[in-house]
């Protein structure tokens, strides 16, 4: 039996996103890569409450301010890069 690691899994999916977002960025589409990260965010914590059998606190509700994720932090830096370019 060959299971993959939960952390296997979020590095794959995260690869995904990240190679998604910049596209997005390439095609000058901030909007999108910025959807992109917040969908990474939802994405990961359902995969991390779904191997964890903690599927009961979903969904999570943030208050206040948008989480400043790695792959958030990508699309500014991205977006940063395309506009001085």
């Amino acid at each position: 039996m060959n299971e993959r690691s939960l952390v296997q899994d979020l590095n794959d999916l995260h690869a995904s996103f990240v190679s998604s977002i910049n596209l997005a960025v390439a095609d000058n589409d901030v909007a999108l890569a910025d959807r992109l990260a917040a969908e990474y965010d939802t994405e990961a914590i359902k995969m991390i409450a779904e191997r964890e059998g903690r599927t009961h606190m979903l969904p999570l509700v943030r208050r206040g301010e948008i989480a400043d994720t790695p792959l958030r932090r990508l699309v500014r830096k991205l977006s940063s890069a395309r506009v001085a370019a």
